[in-house]
């Protein structure tokens, strides 16, 4: 599968969204996928680490069982989900900080979510738009010897919680390799992030600091990155261990998105 127009079958179609990664696919509803396309939609999924399904006209259990197909469904540690339905969380807020960064989702886990899936619910007038950066490109991108360094380390990814006074009442803390092998295709990819790595292992923060805002600045160039305009009813999903994603935080209204989160094998 290559980065051009081409075709699964008679009825569905792929353009690309970005030159480094991301696919649009129309032609296809994703309630009424057989085996086959299927596979074929997951070879592509691992080339382009961003889908975008247009127009879908999927109900919450309609959601949760692709998602499903794709590996167990994960239960996010922290948001409640929507009534009825403990697989979905609600997504509301572009604005807020943690989305509005570049990030990876639930790097503080030993098992972070390996591939997330939102669909839009209701959407601003305007905003509200999601970028993607593709980290296996970014890894690419550096020096030989910078990636030769960074091979040999880990990263400390925290998520503290802290009661109304300022303390610290719980802290989930992981750590991972900065240059992470992706479980399934084996190909390398930058894993650090702002939101939630808080410094390279075994170095002191005066050691780690800059290297890490080096990664986040480099990270995320223009040219490793591709947009997503939402429209009502699209599912987009992405591979949590491939890319990072942030929020444009421009909304003029409301944005309700329901999302659905799977692990599969740990990064390594």
């Amino acid at each position: 599968m290559t980065g051009t127009a081409s075709a699964i079958d008679s009825h569905l179609s792929i353009e690309p969204l970005a030159g480094s990664v991301g696919s649009v696919v129309t032609g296809i509803d994703l309630r009424e996928i057989d085996d086959l396309t299927f596979a074929r939609l997951r070879r592509l999924f691992f080339e382009r680490h961003v889908l975008v399904f247009p127009a879908q006209e999927l109900s919450p259990n309609d959601h949760v069982e692709f998602a499903r197909r794709w590996g167990p469904i994960t239960v996010h540690p922290r948001v409640p989900p929507i009534e009825g339905h403990p697989e979905i969380i609600p997504v509301y807020d572009p604005s807020d900080p943690i989305a509005s960064t570049w990030h990876q989702d639930q790097t503080f886990l030993d098992d972070p979510p390996t591939t997330a899936f939102l669909v839009s619910r209701a959407l601003p007038s305007a905003g509200g738009d999601t970028m993607f950066a593709n980290q296996h490109r970014a890894l690419a991108e550096l020096s030989p010897t910078m990636r030769d360094v960074l091979g040999g380390l880990n990263a400390v990814h925290r998520r503290v919680s802290t009661d109304a006074h300022g303390a610290i009442v719980e802290s989930d803390r992981a750590v991972h390799p900065i240059v992470l092998r992706h479980p399934v295709t084996g190909q390398s990819a930058l894993f650090v992030n702002s939101d939630y790595t808080s410094g390279i292992d075994g170095m002191t923060p005066s050691e780690s600091e800059p290297i890490l805002q080096y990664l986040y600045r480099h990270a995320v160039r223009p040219d490793f990155t591709c947009r997503v305009r939402w429209g009502l009813g699209d599912l987009v999903m992405w591979d949590n261990l491939s890319v990072m994603h942030c929020v444009v935080a421009d909304a003029t209204g409301d944005r309700l998105l329901h999302k659905v989160t799977v692990t599969g094998d740990s990064p390594s």
